[in-house]
């Protein structure tokens, strides 16, 4: 089935993990773009903070309290945008949490409560959206990443949940679309992105964790989503440096694994001590209603790859009208060059003709 998905200023979209980086970058965004929204997290104060922020700009936002490891509270979302809008239009399954340390370290319990956020809320999210959209039509948009292609050292529990995101977004977008549903379903993979993700995580490591590089900003990501709300996409790399580790994941998988032991595990420790470990967005909420993280080195503030694979047409456009612009450059010289050669060939044909005489 073909279809269709509304431009963003016709949509209402629900956003969970909506209260700070990626899922804040895209609230933003689609604000000024003119969507309604249904903002959900943990969070209350961040919450509230950011549903008056967009109100006071003119936009229209409510928010929910919720814990997405809960299914009932995955529930009385699509409840508030049930009773706000009427429904919705994209449902944005963002809310996630990370880990850090060596497997042998981690204890278990934490181990199943991170699946019970970043796969479980998920898959509630998931269900529940698709219950409400195969009736009217829309996006779902499951926030993955890069390592669910390429898992890396000390972000082991963190990748092996990705890796479960991807293979129940793969196999729910198969069934949907042999069933004829009029649901998009795209899956978006970001790579390290400058966002609170290592200062919230739970750590298990000596020091405080750092972003490897390459690094980009939020909005990468958030653009990434909001063309997948309007556009159907099966999925894209938000950030060029994961489809490469992707890359030598799938084609040199040796090569993968001895630059990830050199320079993933020594780049992930920084030289800060770490948080107390109890201050951790596992256990409890951040309450901090920010986008960017810590990080210290370059962000980038957009990624020529993630435009390139969403707007392809585009890209080969630009490549081809750049070939004839440096074609019709090159064309006096061209030209110029050939007429200097048919000179040259007349006159060695008139020394060959005189040779045969």
């Amino acid at each position: 089935m073909n279809v269709k998905l509304k431009k963003l200023s016709k949509q209402i979209i629900v956003i969970t993990g909506a209260s700070s980086g990626i899922g804040l970058a895209t609230a933003r965004m689609a604000t000024k773009r003119g969507a309604r929204l249904v903002l959900a997290a943990r969070s209350e104060g961040a919450l509230h903070q950011l549903t008056d922020e967009i109100t006071r700009a003119g936009g229209k936002a409510v928010y929910l309290v919720a814990d997405v490891s809960k299914q009932e509270n995955v529930r009385a979302i699509a409840q508030k945008a049930h009773e706000a809008f009427g429904g919705f239009d994209t449902w944005i399954n963002n809310a996630g949490t990370g880990m850090y340390g060596k497997l042998e370290d981690v204890a278990i319990e934490d181990m199943r409560k991170l699946y019970e956020t970043n796969v479980w809320g998920l898959i509630y999210g998931s269900l529940e959206a698709v219950k409400h959209l195969k009736r009217r039509g829309g996006a779902l948009i499951n926030v993955g990443s890069t390592v669910s292609e390429r898992a890396i050292p000390l972000q082991g529990v963190y990748s092996s949940s990705k890796h479960a995101v991807k293979g129940f977004t793969d196999a729910l977008r198969m069934e949907l679309e042999h069933d004829g549903a009029p649901v998009s379903v795209s899956l978006v993979k970001p790579g390290a992105i400058d966002t609170p993700f290592p200062l919230n995580a739970k750590n298990y490591l000596k020091t405080l964790p750092q972003h490897v590089p390459p690094v980009y900003a939020a909005g990468v990501v958030a653009e990434a989503i909001l063309y997948c709300a309007e556009t159907p996409v099966r999925d894209v790399f938000a950030g060029g440096g994961g489809k490469g580790n992707a890359l030598m994941g799938q084609y040199a998988p040796r090569l993968a694994d001895k630059y990830m032991e050199s320079m993933v595990i020594s780049g992930t420790k920084s030289d800060k001590p770490p948080r107390p470990r109890e201050q951790n967005g596992l256990d409890r909420p951040s309450e901090n209603l920010s986008e960017r993280g810590d990080y210290e080195g370059h962000v980038a503030k957009s990624s020529l790859y993630t435009k390139a694979s969403l707007h392809p047409v585009a890209t080969a456009a630009l490549v081809a009208g750049a070939g004839l612009a440096v074609a019709a450059m090159l064309r006096p010289v061209l030209s110029d060059g050939a007429r200097r050669r048919k000179i040259n060939l007349g006159r060695q044909g008139d020394g060959y003709g005189t040779l045969r005489k």
